[in-house]
């Protein structure tokens, strides 16, 4: 079984949970045997390229640890979780580094612009254009079934499926009402729909997410398939030494600083938390267009010195800052799944989760509120900090638990759609 791959990043250039999916996914497919061809933009800064050298001089790259996958360069200025006012930005640095993709790990430093017109006409020309490109290589390619992975890749899904007469599959992993609620971009979600409609069967990573593609966009509920995102086993886990008692217990927030993943509920909840509890500290690992907005409430809330931000972490230092934590929270306003609660609960962290989140649907060990009941947030800290018994309970259980989600699992229900969808092509 052949399949044809969109996907915006992959390991070790991501910059949230969409590259963690993807390399996770195709890991556990090349495993199965299916044979990927995975197209995604090339980068080519030097600040990545001496990490890994990910494409050869004729834009592909075979790994010895994924016998079954080659990945496809294409040089484009798409870019995950770019906020929607600073894409223009983007594109001019692009253009004015000779061609060359401008990547930054750290997305709450661009400068904002407030140019919609700017934003609309490029992002729009450059998703086609990158579409018309993939088009290109698909034609040089053999494959069974394409596999398009959320929205800046289904024009070029839809593109490659029409010429090659094949299947086409969408994967949702996040939807324009999640990253903007109620105020979305019409331009996005007009291609999310299209996408959708498209493709002969639309795999949501959740019920929750299920629910939005029904509801949302107008798909017919036997269309789409929900298969759960896997955690990577982290053998070092198990063997992890108790933590140290320290003078201050340590609260983690690990995600993007922006609207979606609800930053300033998690805020407000510190401030109260505090008000009871002084030897507390919060730290906000990650970056976003909301970062300079959310120190400045820090500040405004009284408890700046109490909060450290440490911009976005990758490799090792993920790891260390789950290592550090007593309490991981997730206070999403609106979050398709959530692999960060899994991983927490990996490192033996209890875990505080959004209800308004796919992983809330599935998780039993987990304490659940809804993101803006920030007293009840508190007081849901309060309780696991306070309490061992409480603690020690959600750890050891959770962490049991975190193991039933695998990405084995998810590529197996993924092969049997495919397998469903050549039977009826």
């Amino acid at each position: 079984m052949r399949t044809f791959m969109l996907g915006w990043e992959f390991p070790p250039f991501i910059s949230g949970g969409l590259g963690t999916a993807c390399y996770g996914l195709a890991k556990a497919m090349d495993q199965l045997g299916i044979q990927i061809t995975f197209v995604l933009p090339k980068v080519e800064t030097a600040q990545y390229s001496s990490h890994f050298k990910m494409f050869g001089a004729h834009g592909w790259f075979e790994s010895e640890k994924l016998k079954n996958i080659r990945f496809r360069a294409i040089s484009s200025t798409l870019q995950p979780y770019v906020a929607s006012g600073t894409f223009g930005h983007h594109s001019r640095q692009s253009r004015a580094g000779h061609g060359k993709t401008a990547v930054h790990s750290n997305p709450g430093h661009l400068r904002w612009l407030d140019s919609m017109e700017n934003y609309r006409g490029d992002m729009y020309a450059e998703v086609h254009r990158y579409a018309a490109k993939v088009a290109e290589i698909a034609a040089t390619e053999e494959f069974d079934i394409v596999h398009a992975h959320d929205w800046m890749t289904y024009p070029a899904g839809i593109a490659v499926a029409a010429a090659s007469h094949k299947p086409l599959l969408v994967q949702v992993h996040s939807t324009e009402f999640d990253r903007s609620g109620e105020h979305v971009n019409q331009m996005i979600y007009d291609i999310e729909r299209q996408g959708m409609h498209a493709a002969s069967k639309v795999i949501a990573v959740s019920n929750y997410t299920k629910n939005i593609i029904i509801n949302r966009y107008g798909v017919p509920p036997e269309k789409v398939e929900v298969v759960y995102n896997g955690v990577e086993c982290n053998p070092n886990c198990d063997s992890m030494p108790v933590r140290p008692d320290k003078n201050d217990k340590i609260v983690l927030y690990l995600g993007r600083i922006t609207m979606q993943k609800g930053p300033e509920y998690f805020l407000s909840a510190a401030q109260k938390v505090l008000e009871v509890m002084d030897n507390i500290k919060f730290i906000m690992a990650g970056d976003g267009d909301m970062m300079n907005r959310i120190i400045e409430l820090a500040a405004q809330l009284g408890i700046g010195q109490k909060v450290l931000f440490t911009r976005f972490l990758r490799g090792d230092d993920v790891q260390k800052a789950y290592q550090m934590a007593d309490l991981y929270v997730m206070p999403s306003v609106s979050e398709p799944f959530g692999i960060t609660p899994l991983e927490a609960l990996q490192n033996k962290v209890p875990v505080i989760i959004s209800k308004q989140s796919g992983i809330a649907e599935a998780l039993l060990h987990a304490l659940k509120v809804d993101f803006w009941d920030i007293n009840e947030m508190a007081n849901k800290m309060i309780a696991v900090l306070r309490y061992p018994p409480l603690h020690r309970t959600l750890c050891e259980n959770g962490h049991f638990e975190a193991y039933k989600f695998r990405w084995e699992d998810s590529s197996a229900k993924i092969k049997k759609i495919y397998e469903k969808v050549l039977a009826s092509a």
